[in-house]
This record gives C-alpha cells, sequence and structure tokens, in this order.
C-alpha cells in the first residue's frame, strides 16, 4: 500500500498519553497503522476476567484513535506471523513497538525484529512500561537488586529515566487505504452463559480516560492518609490502579509525576490538593514494587513455575483437589479468606492486604503449591500482571526474592480483626455472618449455640466448617519448613 507508513504494535500499553511508541511515531511524519494483535497462545495470553478487561480497553481505545483519524487495526493469530504479514501487505517501512520484559516475550520480539530487518523493515522498540529499564539499576556490585528495600532507595535516587511525559497527538496521519480489521465482538473477549462478569461495570472503567479518573480520584481523596490505611480492606484507601498500569492505559512516569506535583504542593501553606511525603513516597513505593517484580521477571525466566529458592523445590506440598477447591469458591470457613475470594470473583479484583492473606491461607494452611494459586489469580484478576503475579506469590510462599520468611504464617482470624474490625468488607461478600455479633465475626465456630441460633446461622449448612483447624495448620506448616533447607537465591 505505501512505503511512507509505520506501523505501531500496541501489547500492554493500550494509551496514547505518554505513550514512546505512539509518540515517536507520529513524530516521523509517516502514515501511521495503529494494530492489536490478540493471540490467545502467546505467554501470558490474557485470563479469563483479563480478557474482559482487554474487550473494554480496547474499544475504548478504538474509539480515541478515531477520534484522532487513526482508526485501530485489530487481527487475531500468531504474534510473529500475523505481524509480518500486516506489514508485507501495507508496505510498511518501519515498525514501533514498547518493550516487553518477560523472557520468553522477549524471544519472540527478537525473532520478529530479525525477520523484518532481514526484510527491510525498519523496527524500533522503547520502554513505555517501567521507569527504568531493568538492567538499569544495580548494587555495587554490578548485580541486580533482589532486596526490595535498597532498591526502592536506588530508584529514588536515580529517579525516572526521563522528566518529560509525552503528549498525546492531536492528530494522526492515517493511509486512505487500510487493511481489513477484526471485528472485536467477533472475538468473543467477554462472558455471556453465563454472565459472570456482570457486576465488573459497576466498579471498572477500563480505557485511558478511565485511569486518569482513578488517579485524580485517588489523589484528591484516597492519598492523604494512605500509609495508615492502605491495609484496611474496608475503606476505599487504595488507588485501584492496578488493572490500567497491567494494560498500560496509564503509565507509571504518569503516577510518578502526579504524586510528586502533589508533594511539592505541600510545600504551599494550605494548599487543598497537598500530599505529605510520608503518605505520597509510600503510595510510590507500591509503584516500585511493580518495578521491583519486572527486574525479577527480566532475570528469572522461570519466575512462574519455579521457585527462586531452589530448595522449594524439595518442598512436600500436598494434592488435595477438594481444599482448593474450597479455597477458589471462598468456602473455607475462614470468613476474610472467603470475603477475600468472593471479591475476586465478583469483581476481578482483591484487596492487597487479603490477597496477603487468602495467599498465606492457600500456601500454609492447606500446604498447595503457590503456583495453582497463581493460575487462579492470573485467571480471575481483572490487573493479572505478568511480573506483578508470580512475584507476589514467591514472596507470600517464602521462596522468592526478598520473600517473607516461611514461617510467618498469617492468622486469618487475627488479621480479619485488625484490618476490618467491623466486619464491614467481611459481612459484605460473606452476608451469612452479617448477624452475628461482633465478636465472632471472624471465627463463627466460636459462637456458642443461643447467638448462632439468634443470628440464623447453622454452621455446616449455611456457611461451613472451617476447613482446617489454623492452629494445627500452623504446626504442620511448621513441620514441612523444617524438612526444607532453605537457601539463598
Amino acid at each position: 500500500m505505501s512505503t511512507n507508513l509505520v506501523i505501531i504494535w500496541l501489547r500492554r500499553d493500550l494509551r496514547l498519553q505518554d505513550n514512546p511508541a505512539v509518540f515517536q511515531a507520529v513524530k516521523t511524519g509517516a502514515q501511521v497503522l495503529p494494530v492489536y494483535i490478540y493471540d490467545e497462545h502467546a505467554p501470558f495470553a490474557p485470563g479469563a476476567a483479563a480478557r474482559w478487561w482487554l474487550h473494554h480497553s480496547l474499544k475504548a481505545l478504538s474509539a480515541d484513535l478515531k477520534a484522532l483519524g487513526a482508526p485501530l487495526i485489530l487481527r487475531r493469530g500468531d504474534e510473529a506471523q500475523t505481524l509480518h504479514a500486516l506489514a508485507k501487505q501495507t508496505g510498511a517501512r518501519a515498525v514501533f513497538w514498547n518493550r516487553r520484559y518477560a523472557p520468553a516475550e522477549i524471544a519472540i520480539d527478537k525473532q520478529i525484529m530479525a525477520r523484518l530487518k532481514d526484510e527491510g523493515v525498519e523496527v524500533s522498540s522503547f520502554n513505555g512500561t517501567l521507569l527504568r529499564e531493568p538492567w538499569e539499576l544495580k548494587t555495587g556490585a554490578g548485580a541486580f537488586y533482589k532486596v526490595f528495600t535498597p532498591f526502592w532507595r536506588a530508584l529514588q535516587a536515580a529517579g525516572p529515566a526521563r522528566d518529560d511525559i509525552y503528549k498525546a497527538p492531536a492528530a494522526i496521519q492515517s493511509p486512505r487505504k487500510k487493511p481489513a480489521s477484526d471485528r472485536l465482538n467477533a472475538w468473543g473477549l467477554t462472558p455471556s452463559k453465563p454472565n459472570w462478569a456482570r457486576e465488573f461495570s459497576d466498579v471498572w472503567t477500563p480505557g485511558e480516560t478511565g485511569a486518569q479518573q482513578r488517579l485524580n480520584a485517588f489523589l484528591d481523596r484516597g492519598a492523604f492518609d494512605y500509609a495508615e490505611n492502605r491495609n484496611r480492606p474496608d475503606i476505599e484507601a487504595t488507588s485501584r490502579l492496578s488493572p490500567h498500569l497491567a494494560f498500560g492505559e496509564i503509565g507509571p512516569l504518569q503516577i510518578w509525576r502526579a504524586a510528586f506535583s502533589r508533594m511539592e504542593e505541600a510545600t504551599l501553606k494550605n494548599h487543598e490538593n497537598a500530599i505529605d511525603s510520608e503518605q505520597a513516597l509510600k503510595f510510590l513505593s507500591e509503584v516500585a514494587w511493580r518495578e521491583f517484580s519486572y527486574g525479577l521477571l527480566y532475570h528469572y525466566e522461570g519466575l512462574r513455575d519455579a521457585p527462586l529458592r531452589p530448595a522449594f523445590e524439595a518442598f512436600p506440598w500436598r494434592e488435595d483437589a477438594r481444599a482448593l477447591h474450597a479455597w477458589q469458591q471462598g468456602q473455607t470457613g475462614y470468613p476474610i479468606v472467603d470475603a477475600g475470594m468472593r471479591e475476586l470473583w465478583r469483581t476481578g479484583w482483591m484487596h492487597n492486604r487479603v490477597r496477603m492473606i487468602v495467599a498465606s491461607f492457600l500456601i500454609k494452611h492447606l500446604l498447595i503449591p503457590w503456583q495453582e494459586g497463581e493460575k487462579w489469580f492470573w485467571d480471575t484478576l481483572v490487573d493479572a500482571d505478568p511480573a506483578n503475579n508470580p512475584a507476589s506469590w514467591q514472596w507470600t510462599a517464602g521462596c522468592g526474592a526478598d520473600a517473607a520468611p516461611y514461617f510467618r504464617i498469617f492468622n486469618p482470624i487475627t488479621q480479619g480483626e485488625k484490618f476490618d474490625p467491623q466486619g464491614v468488607y467481611t459481612t459484605r461478600y460473606v452476608p451469612e455472618i452479617a448477624d452475628l455479633t461482633q465478636k465472632y465475626r471472624q471465627r463463627p465456630w466460636e459462637a456458642p449455640a443461643p447467638i448462632l441460633k439468634q443470628a440464623g446461622l447453622q454452621l455446616g449448612a449455611d456457611y461451613p466448617e472451617p476447613l482446617v483447624d489454623h492452629s494445627a495448620a500452623r504446626k504442620r506448616a511448621l513441620a514441612a519448613f523444617e524438612m526444607t533447607k532453605t537457601q539463598p537465591i
């Protein structure tokens, strides 16, 4: 079609503002063809909940691009073959994309790049995902960071790689004759029978506009006491930006700059939008954990499947399909655990403190391999991320980088009582126990018969008995841990 055409291959960067590939492609002055390829067999292909988000994110991006004069071309199939065919069909002189960091995806991108260059097509890649590339920050010994705290200090000292946020284009020059595009609805990314995602739209607004709204709302309200309230699932105190970040509807630099801007306003007396540094930096440290996780993903090919601490290969895990199913369905008999798993099913998301509680329960109370939890989260989270998901599961299991010690076993009873003291969050998702007195909401099996009767609750019928006894499960987990000689990675 054209020899003055640049293809932008969009992946986990579904935005126009601060998108280096988009900015640089438009800057060339060439005709631009934005493309998204859905390869359901690619490494880290989205799970069921993420497919729902992908559908709505692509719908929003398509509308934004159309308004600029460059409709989004959708294609389904093998990434390498589809992109190569499209470049050949359009006569593109260049392909621009933002980099991916999983070794399997890097290998695919290198193969594609080599083939396109052999055929005379320029390929340019950019960092549109991270504040710093995984190879940029190193320890004094020249190694990459395996402990988060020194990594976070180094990131603060170095700052982002770029100072300026790339503006979204005001218009995009598009070729007059465009290749055919798939219809988004034909991909069947959203569930119908049954529509288990029916509540997702009540909670989420996928797309770049939704991401900006979410960030602004958090900075206007939730960020002021973030450090104190971020562990409280009963309070709206977190940003809920994770799915927007996972799909690249907003970039970490945009978040970083916005938070620092509010910190700078704190120096102005009585400035209503100011956020003090303690709150802002605590929030940004969570963004930094994502950066840290991407470093692990880049340097460890088996992050998703194998423990980073080799000694855990010998851990005596259990196979227990019944217990795994009970955990997945939110039927463990521990209210805070069940609330988290039901929130996940209903909304495609779970509060971070509760994620740690439910993960610890699966790994340490049930002795079920962390990989089973990672797989379930990958399929049910709208924010399932190639780096965050496995890195966080390994952290909880005690087998990852900078991991929590295995012998730190969360008590789901006291965790619920501490972080959901009134039971507001728990009873929202476990209404069976709503009429219990507060004293027994996290331990209904301890309630005397008269109190259970008054609450209209029959354990084993209306709500399950505990799947395991906490004290016994803790002893069993510690005994299993003693059988595994840990060693540094």
